[in-house]
């Protein structure tokens, strides 16, 4: 007979009970970087990983919780990248810890994070707003036909040199799945750039290509870039990818063109 204590419904999860900066697991990017073709000391973009936390308590000084949300951003400078689960549960470590104040925790968010990246990681409370769509046309109605979900085939993108275009480009079908737990991770991501027409069918389908597609969401995003920049030749290009929430936690990864600026204004989606 089937009951919760027979599935994986039933098993006990262990969480910290005590502050331990130690839970956070820094991964280096340059292996992946190294697969994909770039060079750590000339990248061909600049970026950061915006991460969204939705789960953030603490104690205040008498024992009473305190809870708040919070915008984290990695430069992609950054020698080495968070692993999400390890931040999930290095934040679960603040839930039971007694800290004097807001600015202290967000102080202590940011001397641990930039420890783990590498580099300096910038903390504020609060969130983006919501959009019920993203900014940019979607190529998601097309009528294609595919048959390919994984690995990433970069020879579906094409453009054409003839039509000289400046445009945004949105998906809500890119999924990859994590290499560590293999959970699927979900996302929509937006191409905007400058140069010849990209096909958008071939788009589409190179896109649902990573479907199972196991690396890291920074990762796919770093590729997605490469390919794209290396198969399409925009005078410039920009890639973000929004992920769904796992965990309280979700990421946005965006890789640019040097010269590009950050966006003025980010935005959550609905399915964040």
């Amino acid at each position: 007979m089937n009951t919760p204590q027979d599935s994986s419904l039933g098993r006990e999860v262990s969480y910290p009970s005590q502050y331990d900066p130690a839970l956070l697991f820094p991964i280096p990017r340059v292996g992946a970087r190294v697969e994909i073709g770039l060079d750590e000391a000339a990248l061909p973009f600049v970026g950061h990983d915006r991460w969204h936390a939705f789960e953030l308590s603490w104690l205040d000084l008498r024992g009473k919780p305190q809870v708040a949300v919070a915008t984290v951003q990695v430069p992609c400078t950054s020698p080495r990248l968070i692993e999400s689960k390890s931040f999930k549960l290095y934040l679960n470590s603040l839930n039971s810890t007694r800290i004097d104040s807001a600015e202290a925790l967000r102080e202590r968010l940011v001397a641990d994070l930039s420890a783990c990246a590498g580099a300096p990681v910038q903390v504020t409370f609060g969130l983006p707003a919501l959009r019920e769509s993203p900014l940019g046309e979607s190529i998601d109605g097309l009528e294609v036909d595919i048959d390919c979900y994984g690995p990433p085939q970069a020879d579906y993108l094409s453009a054409n040199a003839d039509a000289l275009v400046e445009e945004t480009l949105v998906s809500a079908l890119l999924k990859s799945n994590c290499p560590v737990t293999g959970q699927p991770d979900w996302a929509t991501v937006s191409l905007r750039y400058r140069g010849p027409q990209i096909d958008r069918a071939g788009l589409l389908r190179y896109l649902v290509s990573y479907r199972e597609h196991a690396e890291f969401h920074e990762q796919c995003v770093e590729r997605i870039f490469s390919e794209v920049s290396a198969r399409c030749r925009p005078q410039w290009l920009e890639v973000e990818a929004r992920y769904t929430r796992r965990g309280g936690l979700d990421i946005n990864p965006w890789r640019a063109s040097p010269g590009i600026a950050a966006p003025a204004a980010t935005y959550r989606e609905l399915r964040q």
